[in-house]
């Protein structure tokens, strides 16, 4: 497979593992490998920074800005570095018509390969949290309905 198209499937695969962070319960590992991915293939001079965009809904109503960063065809948005602000321009608020294409790789494969190409390993340990069901401290003894003399009137 030629250079070109690795780079696509990495473009790919940050796009899947972003897709997924956005409803994960737990997404810090999932933005973690988008971070580092992005940060490497920015070293490499395989994706470029293109500007500052305002961030669409600011926490606390504080407006900030993030680094939109293109890679084969494709867009993401990181946290901005202090040179980001003095290096690149910015553009404003985001266009809302702009969209990424739309790929389909499964989550597992996305971080596998994006883990291979950073030699950082997947996380192993998934925690599951059982669910014990409460005990009632009601116990029916008695499985007949009540009735009150109150409603025979």
């Amino acid at each position: 497979m030629d250079t070109k198209q690795t780079i696509r499937q990495l473009a790919i695969a940050i796009y899947t593992v972003n897709r997924h962070a956005k409803t994960a319960p737990d997404n810090r590992h999932l933005y973690t490998l988008k971070k580092m991915s992005l940060e490497k293939l920015i070293r490499t001079g395989n994706a470029e920074k293109v500007g500052l965009h305002f961030v669409d809904n600011p926490k606390f109503s504080k407006q900030h800005s993030t680094t939109l960063v293109c890679c084969s065809g494709f867009l993401f948005h990181t946290i901005p570095e202090k040179d980001d602000f003095k290096t690149l321009p910015h553009l404003g608020h985001q266009d809302q018509t702009s969209r990424n294409p739309q790929e389909r790789m499964s989550l597992k494969t996305a971080r596998e390969l994006l883990s291979n190409y950073l030699d950082f390993p997947l996380e192993t340990e998934i925690k599951v949290k059982k669910i014990v069901p409460k005990k009632s401290i009601h116990k029916e003894k008695n499985s007949q309905s009540f009735r009150s003399s109150y409603l025979d009137g």
